[in-house]
C-alpha cells in the first residue's frame, strides 16, 4: 500500500496507496496541509517498513512465480535482498517467513493479498491493537455546493477512547452518472484524543479544444462521499484488521 503518513491534530497522512479512477475521474483527493502530530507515537520504523513492505511483497510474488518451487525461507529472503538491493528487506522478509512458515507465505502471497500493514505486524516492525477504536464526530463537506472548479473540504473529526492501530483511511466519491473513485491514505497508531482531519476534493474545471472550439462537459450534479475509518488494510481478512467507523456526506457541482 504505502507510504504512511498518519493521522494528525490535523492527522498526520500519507497516500497508502494511489487513486484507482480512470482518466476521465472529474476531481482530485488529495491530503491536505496540518499542524504536526501529537500523538506521542513513534512510527518512524513501522512507517519505513511499511514503505518498503509495498514493493517488496510484489517482488516475492514474482520470485515465487519466475522460480517455481523454493523450499525455505533464507533462499526466498536472499533472493527477495539480491533483487531489492536491500538486506533490510531480505531480513524482515525472513523475521515473516520464520513466522509464518514458507509453505503458508507461499500459499498466501498466491492466493490472497497480504497487506503491508500485517506483513509489518508480523515482522514485529509496527504495532497492533485490537482493542482500538475510533469515531467519527463530525463529517461534512465544505462548501455544500460551488461551481465547477471550486475545491472541496472534507472536513471531520475523530475520537479514539482506546488508542489506534495503524491502520487506513479510505475515501470513496460516486458521481452524479453513478461512476466510483476512491484514494487510500495510511493512518498512524494513535493514543487515546480527538483529531481532526481535512482532505482536499478539487473539482476540475472543463477543458477546450482551441480549433472546434468544443468543450468536454463536466458532470454537475451531487456527488455521494464515503469515508472508512480502519485498523490495518480497509478490507483486509488478515488478523488485526477492521473497520472502526463510516462517515458519509455529499456535495454538489454546479454549472
Amino acid at each position: 500500500m504505502y507510504t504512511c503518513i498518519g493521522l494528525f491534530v490535523f492527522i498526520t497522512i500519507t497516500a497508502v496507496s494511489g487513486i484507482h479512477v480512470s482518466d476521465e475521474t472529474p476531481y482530485n483527493i488529495y491530503e491536505m496541509s496540518s499542524a504536526s502530530d501529537k500523538s506521542g507515537i513513534d512510527m518512524s520504523v513501522c512507517d519505513d517498513c511499511i514503505s518498503e513492505a509495498v514493493s517488496a511483497i510484489n517482488v516475492l510474488l514474482n520470485l515465487i512465480l519466475d522460480e517455481g518451487v523454493i523450499e525455505n525461507c533464507g533462499d526466498l529472503c536472499d533472493a527477495l535482498a539480491n533483487k531489492t538491493g536491500s538486506q533490510p528487506a531480505g531480513f524482515v522478509c525472513l523475521v515473516v517467513c520464520n513466522a509464518l512458515g514458507i509453505g503458508e507465505l507461499i500459499r498466501i502471497l498466491e492466493h490472497s493479498d497480504i497487506d503491508p500493514i500485517w506483513y509489518c505486524q508480523i515482522a514485529k516492525l509496527c504495532p497492533i491493537n485490537d482493542n482500538g477504536d475510533a469515531k467519527f464526530l463530525d463529517f461534512q463537506m465544505i462548501p455544500s455546493t460551488g461551481r465547477v472548479g471550486t475545491e472541496f473540504i472534507i472536513d471531520c473529526s475523530f475520537q479514539s477512547k482506546n488508542g489506534t492501530g495503524p491502520g487506513m483511511l479510505t475515501i470513496t466519491i460516486v458521481t452524479p452518472q453513478n461512476q466510483t473513485a476512491s484514494n487510500n491514505f495510511g493512518l498512524d497508531a494513535k493514543k487515546p484524543g480527538t483529531y481532526d482531519l481535512r482532505i482536499g476534493v478539487k473539482t476540475l474545471s472543463r477543458t477546450c479544444n482551441p480549433f472546434d472550439d468544443s468543450c468536454n462537459a463536466f458532470p454537475t450534479g451531487t456527488y455521494n462521499v464515503t469515508a472508512y475509518l480502519c485498523n490495518g488494510e480497509c478490507g483486509s481478512h488478515h488478523p488485526h484488521s477492521s473497520i472502526y467507523d463510516f462517515g458519509r456526506s455529499s456535495f454538489t457541482v454546479t454549472p
